[in-house]
């Protein structure tokens, strides 16, 4: 019987952290299990699981893995035992779609579609140059993009605030036109009475979408929200189980889901979650402003599933500094982006060839992501 033999985490630049599981047979899979700002705690439970209830195991069973994972603590849950499992599961999907020598998409059912609509970012945390970065992206072939709607606001902010982030996306909806989509991102920043005021002031400019417009946690506040526009409100980076959705569907106050598959239990749970989604009539548009595992296993879920809108990627993202998404590719080409597309990729497993010996001279950098702490001109801690 073929065995889980060995693994090996690499923490890198800028911020990501990667896994290499080894079986008996010499197959190699490939996940990334990680919290932004939180990558040597979610190493130990990657650790932790793996010496527990992995190794010397059959690596075929991924549900069962899965479910020994979540079901053999007693504490379930959260973004960091979730970024584990999550981890964990991308790398064994990786190798089992080694063993048959197929892509991931085709184990799960086969493909959806033959390409996947990807947007990029402008703008920066502290949104600015919004309105150039946009006409640049869109020369590039981009026909999505996305950017934050704020930086810190109070809990009730000013007539001005609200007119600068209005400013901001009418500045780049001028630049592009009405043919580009644009994303706004709320980044959980806002409170529910200035998401209502946010939401009516940025509706003539038409977004593709307003994400977390609050924060998980107010998720509660989203119907009231909802009632207040026709802009749909696409939330889920912060929620890491089919379990925490459940609310959300059953409101019907989300049109867009999010999870992330380095956080969201990985391809198992995600592929869930998205079945559980095209029920309700919300559409999937995966976060990912992570590493080329993380964009791969997005890219498998997106192509076999029937409700997948579009596919955050990180290429160029404000957070990338010492390390970006193609750096660690053996081929960068798998993610070329033709006319805001990128294709089904081709290759076994996760579909790229990662550079291992640049992954291990990576690794040896010193690497300290976090999160900053903005603060509010009253001192108090305000939301990033």
């Amino acid at each position: 019987m073929t065995e889980i033999i060995d693994y090996d985490l690499y923490e890198v630049p800028p911020r990501w952290l990667f896994l290499r599981i080894e079986t008996s047979d010499g197959l190699v899979g490939w996940g990334e299990p990680v919290v932004e700002g939180r990558a040597k705690t979610v190493r130990a439970a990657v650790e932790e699981l793996l010496d527990n209830y992995l190794l010397g195991e059959n690596p075929n069973r991924i549900e069962d893995h899965w479910q020994r994972m979540y079901r053999g603590g007693f504490y379930r849950g959260g973004p960091i035992l979730m970024s584990a499992i999550a981890g964990i599961d991308q790398a064994l999907w990786d190798i089992k779609g080694k063993r048959f020598g197929a892509p991931v998409y085709e184990l799960l059912g086969g493909r959806a579609r033959d390409r996947i609509r990807v947007y990029q970012w402008i703008g920066g945390d502290r949104p600015s140059e919004v309105g150039e970065a946009a006409a640049e992206k869109v020369s590039e072939g981009f026909t999505g993009l996305k950017m934050n709607a704020t930086s810190e606001l109070r809990r009730v902010d000013t007539p001005a605030a609200v007119r600068e982030a209005e400013d901001r996306l009418a500045e780049v909806r001028e630049s592009v036109g009405p043919e580009i989509d644009i994303g706004v991102d709320f980044h959980g920043r806002v409170t529910k009475p200035m998401a209502k005021r946010l939401a009516s002031a940025l509706e003539p400019y038409e977004p593709m979408f307003i994400e977390e417009p609050v924060l998980p946690e107010h998720n509660d506040s989203l119907p009231a929200i909802a009632a207040h526009t026709s802009i749909p409100i696409a939330t889920g980076e912060r929620m890491f189980s089919r379990w925490d959705f459940k609310e959300i569907f059953e409101n019907g106050s989300v049109d867009i889901i999010q999870p992330d598959l380095s956080h969201a239990g990985g391809i198992t749970e995600v592929k869930k979650i998205a079945d559980m989604a095209e029920a309700y009539d919300v559409a999937l548009a995966p976060h990912c402003p992570l590493g080329p595992i993380a964009l791969a296993s997005c890219i498998q879920v997106d192509i076999c599933s029937p409700n997948a809108l579009i596919q955050e990627q990180s290429l160029d993202i404000h957070y990338n500094q010492g390390g970006d998404v193609l750096d660690y590719l053996e081929d960068p080409g798998v993610f070329e982006y033709h006319e805001g597309y990128v294709d089904v990729p081709s290759g076994p497993g996760l579909g790229i060839s990662l550079n291992e010996e640049y992954i291990e001279e990576q690794s040896a950098k010193t690497v300290n992501w976090h999160n900053p702490v903005w603060r509010h001109d009253d001192g108090s801690v305000a939301e990033w």
